[in-house]
Formats: C-alpha cells, sequence, structure tokens
C-alpha cells in the first residue's frame, strides 16, 4: 500500500510565513530584510496585474451563470455590503467615542507619528501596468454579466459567453499555479517590513488597548453576521466561522481582500454555497463590503481626534462613513489601500487644517491604520461569506423557486 505523501495545509504556511517574517525583521540586517520585501513586492506587482482579471474573470461569470434574477441578487448584495460597512462604522464609533477616552495618553502622538514614514525600501521594483484599474472592472463585470445573463436565456450572446468561461478558466490555473503557492512569500515580505521598521512594536506599545478593542469588534462583528447567515440559511454559524478560518488567516497576512479571493470562494464552497452564487458574491463583495476595514478606520480616527483633543460627534461621522464607504470600492487591491483611498477626505472628521493630506495626524492615521489592517481585511472577507450564504439562501427559496413554479 503507497504511503500517502505529507502535505503541509495553506494555513500552517501562512503562520509559518508570519513567524519567519518577524524573526526576520527582529534579527536579520536591514540588507537582507530589503531583499525580502524586494521579493514580496514583485509578487505584489503581478498580484496587481492579475487582480482587475481575476475580478473581470469571476463576477462576469457568476451573474452571467444566473439564468433568473441577476439584477435583482446584484441590487440585494451591493444593499447587504453597503449596510453592513454603515452599521460597523457606526458602531465602531459608538464602542471608540465611550471606551477610547478613558485610556488616550497625550504623548502617544509624537511617538507613534515618528515610524509612519520607515518602511524598507527594496532594492528595486518593476512596473507592470494594470489593463484597468479594480473599479473599472467591477462595472465592466457588472455590464458584459448583466448582458450575458440576458442574452443566454434569449439563445444570443453564445460565442462571448464561451469566450468568457473560457478565460475563467485560465484566470483560476493562474491563481491555484501562482498566485496562492506564492501567497507566504508575501506574508512574510509584509511581517518583515513591519517589524524592521518598528509599526507592529511601537504602536502595539503605545496603543495596545486601541488594537484591543478594534480587534474585539471586529470578532463581534464576524460572530454577528454568521449567526444572521446562519439563522437564514438554517445552518450552524459556529461551523461556518470553522470554515472561514482558512480565508481569515489569509487575509490576515495579505492584507488584501481581493488577494483572499482564490482561498474565500473554497471557504464559501465548504459553506455549501451555491458555484454560481459564491463565484459572483465573493469577487463582488471583495470590492464593495467593506465593514472590518470601516471599524479600523473609525476607531483610529476618533482615537486621534480624542488624542489631539478635536471634536468628533455621530453628525461628523455618518457622512463621512456613507462617502468612504462608497470610495473604498476601488482599493482593496493593495494592502493599506482603504486608508490611502480614505486620507482625502479626514477633513471630513478632523477639519480642514487638521485633514491635511501630508500632516502629522494624516501620517499617524497611516501608521496606526495599517498596522491593523490585516485584521480589517480579515473581518471584511469574513463578512463577504456570511453575505454570500444569505444571498444563496434568497436565491435557493424564492428566485429558483419562482423559476420552478413559471417552468
Amino acid at each position: 500500500m503507497e504511503k500517502k505523501k505529507f502535505k503541509l495545509g495553506l494555513v500552517p504556511k501562512l503562520i509559518i510565513a508570519i513567524i519567519i517574517g518577524i524573526l526576520f525583521g527582529q534579527f536579520l540586517p536591514t540588507g537582507f530584510c530589503r531583499f525580502v520585501v524586494t521579493l514580496s513586492g514583485f509578487f505584489s506587482t503581478y498580484l496587481k496585474f492579475i487582480i482587475p482579471l481575476m475580478i473581470l474573470a469571476y463576477v462576469t461569470m457568476g451573474i452571467a451563470d444566473l439564468s433568473q434574477g441577476a439584477g435583482q441578487l446584484l441590487l440585494i448584495t451591493v444593499a447587504l455590503a453597503y449596510g453592513s460597512t454603515l452599521l460597523a462604522g457606526t458602531a465602531s464609533y459608538l464602542v471608540s467615542s465611550n471606551l477610547f477616552p478613558h485610556f488616550m495618553t497625550s504623548g502617544a502622538l509624537d511617538q507613534i507619528a515618528a515610524t509612519a514614514d520607515a518602511s524598507l525600501k527594496p532594492y528595486f521594483s518593476l512596473t507592470i501596468t494594470p489593463l484597468f484599474d479594480t473599479l473599472s472592472a467591477v462595472v465592466l463585470a457588472f455590464i458584459l454579466g448583466l448582458c450575458l445573463s440576458t442574452m443566454k436565456s434569449n439563445e444570443i450572446g453564445n460565442s462571448l459567453y464561451n469566450g468568457m468561461s473560457d478565460f475563467s478558466t485560465i484566470i483560476d490555473k493562474v491563481l491555484h499555479k501562482t498566485i496562492i503557492p506564492l501567497l507566504p512569500l508575501y506574508i512574510c515580505g509584509t511581517f518583515t517590513d513591519m517589524t524592521k521598521s518598528g509599526k507592529t512594536f511601537a504602536i502595539l506599545g503605545i496603543l495596545w488597548k486601541v488594537f484591543l478593542v478594534v480587534i474585539i469588534m471586529h470578532f463581534v462583528c464576524i460572530t454577528i453576521q454568521f449567526i444572521i447567515a446562519g439563522s437564514v440559511s438554517k445552518k450552524n454559524p459556529f461551523s461556518l466561522i470553522k470554515n472561514q478560518v482558512p480565508g481569515y488567516t489569509t487575509a490576515l497576512g495579505t492584507q488584501s481582500s481581493a488577494a483572499t479571493i482564490p482561498v474565500n470562494l473554497e471557504c464559501a464552497k465548504n459553506d455549501g454555497v451555491s458555484a454560481q452564487i459564491r463565484n459572483f458574491v465573493v469577487p463582488l463583495c471583495a470590492n464593495i463590503h467593506m465593514a472590518g476595514s470601516m471599524i479600523t478606520i473609525t476607531a483610529c480616527a476618533t482615537a486621534v481626534c480624542l488624542m489631539n483633543q478635536l471634536p468628533i460627534s455621530l453628525a461628523t461621522v455618518i457622512p463621512f462613513i456613507m462617502t468612504l464607504g462608497v470610495a473604498m470600492v476601488a482599493s482593496p487591491g493593495a494592502p493599506g489601500g482603504s486608508i490611502m483611498t480614505a486620507l482625502p477626505f479626514l477633513y471630513m472628521v478632523f477639519g480642514t487644517t487638521a485633514g491635511d493630506t501630508n500632516g502629522p495626524i494624516c501620517a499617524l492615521m497611516v501608521a496606526l491604520y495599517i498596522t491593523q489592517d490585516s485584521f480589517g481585511t480579515a473581518c471584511n472577507i469574513s463578512g463577504d461569506n456570511a453575505i454570500g450564504i444569505v444571498v444563496d439562501s434568497i436565491y435557493k427559496k424564492f428566485i429558483l423557486k419562482e423559476d420552478t413554479v413559471e417552468a
């Protein structure tokens, strides 16, 4: 009897990559760490090129394979994602504004801001311009998917449909043969940079209580989302949360919702979400569902305001959250992309002068956010699958049922 070869799973690989990255940054010389960051940067550039193609392939085919109700499901998914983002941001402000004043220190600003520009520089970088940005990919995928869904029902458009199907297969092969195997390298580089530059330890050492509150809010958000999803789908929410562990761990290291799509699709499959729904909802929500990032940004903005004695209220936060919920659609492809997208809108919270994107307060926001970005991203993608379960339940209970009755 032939023995089965031992194969290390993705989660252990990611954990090992995180540990190695921290050890590299803590004990090895800067020159070596820059080499690791350079390799990681190559992969990041390649990833940014693939992400729009992945979104175009998966979202288009996900929508096109919905024979009926594509428009309805699109509206339902967008509404659930945007509503979740708004509620998460509002809850984050309410919690932060009540807890943070008890442990804010006036000397925190200067100490944290000192690490804002301390990232390691790669020895050199390559430029591979994506064919289009993520927002363009989402819009194009909407148009193609909805039109193909309608045209297919009228028995036209089969050539384009088959072409997109083949294109989706190619992208799937690229993801599983290149992206997933190289994810540990990407994660190792991320943690090497954060550890060597002092971001992680400096910020955790000063504002570890803020960090802890934000992480707890992420976990509470994930738990509530899966309890709701479990109630709607009649599934055990704790089993659903267990199925999400590989996706959560991947996002923890990549700091990118889009980069986690392949693993998250497998998590959705384990949740029993149908192929057409998961291929539609997971890539779409990776770009429009930002509950975890919104929790982090809102909490960080509240903490910064309190440290600098800037006025902040629910009346100023709500418009900021509503605007950012739309603006961040184009940001998930890159680690830290959400806070970079948020910078032009920080004046809505900090005021015109304090909201200067080159000022120390915004530098503090960037430093504080990026340290917690991986947890926010992990919360984002976990919520994506909770939404997928709800949408799949609606699809099976109402839309498919209507199709069966009409037939």
